[in-house]
């Protein structure tokens, strides 16, 4: 084995650039680079890019990097090394600290605010940063995230959380992007009362039916006068009773559920 180390050590010096596992990621404001060239120590930099998107180098000067995925910079770099200074240059460039890519989570997660995006990293995963979320989150997830072309209203993305979470919906488990604004509302309620087992506000679930929250109510009691069962209802401001409600009958936030003894 030992007799073919020199020609690996041979064809190892002719590998003309290294990428680091961040290759893809967009290079920005903030953002702290150490960049390095094999067998020359002397060039190793530790650069912050500056608001123009700038970094500067020693033997080249100011290069600029805002904008650049990783691999393309070095790329660029190792090109401009070549045009008169070293030979099939060999560049590394390291994410130190990420700073330019940002994104906000509002809502219903223990720890709301602002978060560096650390490379590329999924709405699960921000999640989490996060401290994950309450037991009030709806169903729901808002993503307002910039608009492609200037001039544009930005866009807006839901994200089903129950699909998601419950269900394993991997698909919806979309990446983040920088300038996204992440809001979690808080999930509505309904009520139910009178003779059910267990009388109480619970958390309205999207499709739900008289039957089903009769059912996270505990289900009737033996008083109950199951086919009088009623819905107390908000509409624009006004109150309106839904009387005799039958079992398939959807049931909406703020709903009160009333549930009569029977006469006998």
């Amino acid at each position: 084995m030992k007799k073919y180390l020199p020609l690996l050590i041979i064809i190892s010096c002719f590998i003309p650039v290294h990428i680091s596992p961040a290759q893809d990621y967009i290079v920005g404001e903030g953002d702290v680079l150490r960049i390095t060239v094999y067998d020359h120590p002397d060039l190793t930099t530790t650069a912050r890019v500056t608001g123009e998107g700038d970094i500067l180098l020693p033997l080249i000067g100011q290069v600029k990097a805002g904008g650049l995925t990783i691999s393309r910079l070095v790329e660029k770099i190792s090109a401009m090394l070549a045009d008169g200074y070293i030979v099939e240059p060999q560049v590394t460039v390291f994410i130190e600290e990420y700073r330019s890519k940002k994104a906000v989570v509002m809502g219903q997660v223990q720890n709301p605010g602002l978060f560096v995006l650390h490379g590329q990293i999924s709405f699960l995963e921000l999640i989490s940063k996060a401290g994950g979320l309450t037991k009030d989150a709806g169903d729901k997830a808002t993503i307002k995230r910039r608009a492609n072309q200037p001039g544009n209203d930005e866009n807006r993305v839901i994200i089903d959380l129950k699909s998601l979470i419950e269900k394993g919906d991997m698909f919806l488990d979309i990446q983040i992007m920088d300038g996204d604004s992440i809001y979690i509302p808080k999930a509505g309620v309904f009520y139910a009362t009178g003779e059910v087992k267990n009388p109480s506000a619970y958390k309205y679930e999207e499709g739900l039916t008289l039957v089903k929250a009769i059912t996270m109510a505990g289900g009737f009691t033996d008083k109950a006068a199951t086919g009088r069962v009623k819905i107390m209802r908000k509409r624009n401001g006004r109150e309106e009773i839904i009387e005799r409600v039958k079992m398939d009958e959807p049931v909406l936030p703020d709903d009160v559920i009333v549930v009569p003894e029977s006469f006998f």
